[in-house]
């Protein structure tokens, strides 16, 4: 009995291990960095996280890299009248004790020119460039395309 308590344990706590993701660099904390699984033509991907901001000074996210794609860019999609807008930022900035989320119809990285499809599963390595934390290195999950899906409509 003692045995298999502790298996479910150790099950349990793999699991949510896997689930939950999170990288210090400096005063950040970055949380639960994501992409959407694509079709095997696409160009194109996101990718999001909640980055938090527990120093006493502004940071700001200059840019990424990834191997599974060509280039990176921070983006915002905003509505303007009844059409998704979307926008290139030459920086996001992490106010001091604040939080901002990248997340589908808001800020977002856009992966151009996909070397590979990121699929349902897949993890795959990406390089944040921020001002004063430096560069940070995380590990993107592929989440199902059908989850956590505000993205519809949105052009690229």
């Amino acid at each position: 009995m003692f045995i298999r308590s502790l298996l479910a344990s150790v099950i349990l706590l793999t699991t949510a291990t896997a689930q939950a993701h999170e990288y210090r660099a400096g005063a950040l904390q970055i949380d639960h960095p994501w992409s959407r699984a694509v079709p095997p033509m696409a160009k194109v991907a996101g990718a999001f996280m909640n980055i938090n901001n527990q120093g006493d000074e502004e940071d700001a996210l200059l840019g990424a890299r990834t191997p599974l794609a060509e280039q990176v860019e921070i983006h915002q999609s905003m509505m303007e009248g009844d059409m998704m807008q979307m926008r290139q930022l030459p920086a996001l900035p992490i106010p001091a004790h604040g939080d901002v989320t990248l997340k589908p119809g808001s800020y977002h990285l856009m992966l151009i020119n996909l070397t590979g499809q990121p699929r349902e599963g897949d993890r795959f390595p990406l390089t944040l460039q921020f001002e004063k934390a430096g560069k940070v290195e995380v590990e993107i999950a592929v989440e199902s395309a059908v989850k956590k899906d505000a993205h519809a409509g949105m052009h690229h």
